[in-house]
């Protein structure tokens, strides 16, 4: 895949100060990692377009610290703890960025943090690492993420799939932080509320088939299978094994297996009612539909050529934008501020900014008033672990059309 990169200014980087301080007003820059090769790379290009268009935002509305210009710098983290350490060694010792926001994945988000950012004081930002095992790091108040922990994820798919009737269910995870947690979480879950779990096996991704422990799985007489994977790591596999060897013909699964390659390799007639993914769904006010600041993200994504209903692209604006905000609150490049003035941007009270309104933040910084930023994922108020607190989600199939449409 092509290396993807994130805007930059032209003009040179002012190097920082040993303790990440810049000397005079300059450019700023954050580093930016992201899956962008590996399991996920197909839901990737959506997310860092989301966190492009908050530079964009900045850069046009002044820049940053005295007009100065936020810089994303791109690492990649393949989705793959090792992979983000080397990913965040670079950014941090040799680019020698502020911060980072990302990596995508809970396994590379842990490796990168307790490897890399963590002893060297650098606060990460994560658009999508949901695994709960990283509430409880000991980070020293430096792991921040804008998505909730998988904790509500699988609460409410297992609700989803009681509601729907479901009540014996077969469950297999591939064995990573992200997927791991999440089937745990979710076999927890579903038990709580009266189901039974028939069976459950962790599994090595990137196998060529999982016939064998599908067939042990479907003797157990389950309703469905729950399949927490990346699409492009074991879960079209599983799904193909699982429908060619006729074991299971219900399937649930996460945000991780919510790519159009699921349903072009396997077919919108095949998959169509047989299947249910959850995801994150977009700030809502009540029963009014999308809130305003969804609403002022999504109309300047879309006009930017992007669609704003893919996943986690609501949340890639938000951590480059909030970054933006406490580096600016901060009133320096300095790592050592970044961490409070991230919850002094977020948390409540101050003035409400939306997506977009970077004047009207810098204003209000500079004139020493509170600010509260109301991103386009909803909500931001971090608790004392870095977390935000649970989301609401969308519940989707194969549509008329042949994608993945949200189900009434």
């Amino acid at each position: 895949m092509k290396h993807i990169r994130h805007l930059a200014a032209a003009g040179a980087a002012a190097l920082l100060a040993a303790g990440g301080s810049a000397a005079i007003a300059a450019d700023v820059k954050v580093g930016s990692a992201a899956g962008i090769t590996g399991p996920i790379e197909g839901l990737v290009p959506p997310i860092l377009a989301g966190r492009n268009l908050a530079a964009t935002h900045v850069n046009e509305q002044g820049g940053i610290l005295g007009g100065g210009t936020y810089m994303l710098v791109p690492g990649d983290s393949q989705c793959n703890p090792k992979a983000a350490v080397d990913a965040g060694t670079k950014l941090v010792n040799v680019e020698q960025v502020v911060a980072v926001i990302g990596p995508s994945c809970s396994g590379a988000t842990n490796g990168m943090a307790q490897s890399v950012t963590i002893p060297a004081g650098v606060v990460t930002l994560s658009d999508s690492a949901t695994a709960p095992m990283i509430s409880f790091l000991e980070d020293g108040d430096l792991v921040f993420r804008a998505a909730p922990s998988d904790g509500y994820q699988s609460s409410a798919l297992a609700r989803f799939a009681w509601d729907a009737g479901l009540r014996k269910i077969a469950v297999t995870y591939a064995n990573d932080d992200y997927n791991a947690g999440l089937g745990e979480a979710f076999v927890a879950a579903f038990e709580q509320i009266g189901g039974t779990i028939t069976g459950k096996q962790a599994h090595e991704p990137d196998r060529q088939s999982y016939r064998s422990e599908l067939s042990t799985l479907a003797g157990g007489g389950a309703d469905a299978l729950a399949v927490f994977a990346y699409f492009g790591g074991s879960g079209i596999t599983i799904l193909r094994n699982s429908l060619e060897n006729a074991l299971f013909d219900r399937f649930l699964g996460a945000d991780g297996m919510m790519d159009n390659s699921v349903i072009e390799q396997l077919g919108a007639d095949t998959l169509r009612g047989k299947i249910t993914l959850s995801q994150p769904a977009p700030e809502a006010e009540g029963d009014s539909g999308p809130g305003e600041s969804y609403t002022a993200f999504a109309e300047a994504f879309m006009a930017a050529g992007h669609e704003p209903t893919a996943p986690y692209v609501s949340h890639g604006y938000d951590v480059a934008f909030l970054m933006a905000l406490a580096i600016e609150k901060a009133g320096a490049a300095d790592r050592g501020k970044i961490s409070a003035a991230l919850r002094e941007v977020a948390n409540a009270p101050g003035m409400v900014i939306r997506p977009g309104e970077w004047q009207k933040a810098r204003e209000a910084i500079a004139a020493g008033e509170d600010i509260n930023y109301e991103g386009a994922s909803g909500a931001i108020e971090f608790d004392e672990n870095g977390d935000v607190s649970g989301a609401t989600y969308t519940f989707n199939g194969v549509g008329d059309d042949g994608t993945w449409t949200p189900m009434k």
